[in-house]
């Protein structure tokens, strides 16, 4: 079966910025992909040109079947697209909002009213329908917002940092959405700068810094690559955290991170655990806290780009904002 999405060599450039840099990736039908970055990486770029918002300087991206460039009318008939910010009109009610866009697509104003009841009643709204979307909480208008991607069924749908803003309810609630989505056969891209976002949701993941691919693979085997593990060390006497980060630095070979009296280091080797606790004793640091972790995908960004997911640069957002 032929991927739901695939892109070969994107290119998009404004200006003198180079927004994508031969981006390339896939997804497969009723999964999800999870494209992860940071602010400016290019993400928001990428989901643009694949629901043919904007055309690629390079490249070719195929969407359901279809050439965006050479079929973009088709392939608007397959996808949703939910942008980073709430895009319904808060003059209107939940129900006006939603039976305006069954009308755009063309539905009968009785099955446009009935589509817009069945979702305010699966995304929870249904006693909000008759208020005007100004009056919603963001969690509800953000709720709104994906019912309105959904209103003309779409086979694929673009989620371009749909949880921005929104409070851990209502990011919980968003994520058990998606996922009744993909249990449904749709195929979700998802951008995304939360690190646990990815790890919860996506089938695989899709990691963009700069406009460039620099990993792919599932939230697993992208773990993996920032090796066996995480040694986190805390020690009884706060004041020892200097020796501790000295000494476990020493023996891993790379430099510690110390977060709250906690020490943390990349574990690529299973005997790093007792040399440090043999050599501890030695200089008579006893320790609070001992364990070995799984790395977190946000470590495993930082072991491929240097950087933390999350970035202060606003000069590339802006121009991928364009």
């Amino acid at each position: 079966m032929p991927p739901a999405i695939e892109a070969e060599g994107l290119v998009k450039r404004f200006g003198a910025t180079t927004a994508l840099a031969g981006a390339s990736l896939s997804a497969a039908e009723g999964t999800v992909l999870g494209v992860l970055g940071p602010n400016g990486a290019g993400k928001t770029t990428a989901t643009r040109v694949l629901a043919t918002l904007l055309a690629p300087d390079e490249g070719r991206a195929v969407v359901g079947g279809y050439d965006v460039l050479a079929e973009p009318h088709r392939v608007r008939t397959l996808i949703g697209l939910t942008g980073q910010y709430a895009g319904v009109d808060e003059a209107l009610t939940g129900v006006e909002n939603l039976v305006l866009i069954a009308r755009l697509l063309g539905q009968p104003r009785p099955a446009a009213r009935a589509r817009a009841a069945q979702l305010l009643e699966q995304f929870g709204l249904t006693d909000a329908g008759g208020r005007a979307a100004r009056t919603y909480s963001g969690g509800m208008r953000r709720r709104l917002d994906l019912a309105a991607s959904l209103v003309g069924r779409p086979r694929i749908l673009f989620l371009d940092e749909p949880t921005t803003g929104l409070d851990p309810v209502s990011r919980n609630e968003l994520w058990g959405m998606v996922r009744t989505l993909t249990d449904d056969g749709v195929t979700v891209l998802l951008t995304t700068q939360y690190l646990e976002e990815a790890d919860q949701l996506a089938d695989d993941i899709v990691v963009i810094d700069r406009g460039t691919v620099v990993a792919t693979g599932t939230p697993d085997d992208l773990k993996a690559r920032a090796g066996a593990g995480v040694l986190q060390m805390r020690p009884i006497v706060p004041e020892q955290v200097p020796v501790l980060t000295r000494v476990v630095g020493e023996l891993a070979g790379a430099t510690p991170t110390v977060e709250q009296g906690t020490v943390s280091v990349p574990a690529g080797d299973e005997a790093l655990m007792p040399a440090v606790v043999r050599r501890l004793d030695d200089v008579g640091v006893r320790l609070a806290e001992l364990t070995l972790r799984r790395a977190t995908l946000d470590e495993v960004f930082l072991a491929l780009t240097g950087h933390r997911a999350v970035t202060e640069d606003t000069t590339e957002d802006t121009k991928e904002a364009v």
